[in-house]
């Protein structure tokens, strides 16, 4: 398959990622079960996760969103973090949990939670479509629920692009 000017090949099809949505969203119903946690969606890349995610959740919550960047059309993160869109909510006192696509160098996911321990939130925790552990650079101790566990390649679809492209694809796909 061709998105932009690269081939890519599957990686993750569209049932496994329906399979793994639910169990986590299942498994979010259950830690969150005494609490209303406030969902923050990163986009662009998290819209779909976020979306099919959150019909899993059957406990009352709220959903809001933030857009960050860091890889401006390319294949690899430029570690320099584009913060787009701030929250319009106030978290004061409140269950925090933020939903990413992916999780690559951990840059972007630190950069988040730093910025939303100053609101003075309850907890914060952090759920993640897809992890790359070889690509860490910095730890994520509110790193608590992951979806797929990845090697270090580019991917797209299902949400996740490739210069704006391919972010309609219901399966996952990897760089060639």
């Amino acid at each position: 398959m061709k998105v932009a000017d690269l081939d890519f090949e599957p990686l993750i099809n569209a049932e496994a990622i329906e399979k793994r949505v639910k169990a986590i969203g299942a498994q979010l119903n259950e830690d969150y079960k005494d609490t209303k946690p406030l969902f923050v969606g990163v986009l662009n890349g998290s819209f779909l996760f976020i979306a099919d995610l959150i019909k899993q959740i059957e406990i009352p919550c709220e959903i809001t969103f933030t857009k960050l960047a860091s890889y401006y059309g390319g294949t690899k993160s430029t570690l320099k973090i584009r913060d787009d869109i701030d929250l319009s909510v106030d978290i004061k006192g409140r269950d925090i949990l933020i939903i990413e696509d992916i999780v690559d160098t951990g840059n972007t996911a630190h950069y988040l939670i730093e910025k939303l321990k100053l609101k003075e939130p309850k907890s914060i925790k952090l759920c993640s479509l897809l992890l790359k552990p070889a690509s860490l650079k910095i730890k994520i101790e509110e790193l608590k629920y992951v979806g797929f566990e990845i090697a270090n390649d580019f991917v797209v679809g299902y949400g996740l692009d490739y210069q704006e492209m391919g972010r309609h694809l219901k399966d996952i796909y990897k760089k060639v």
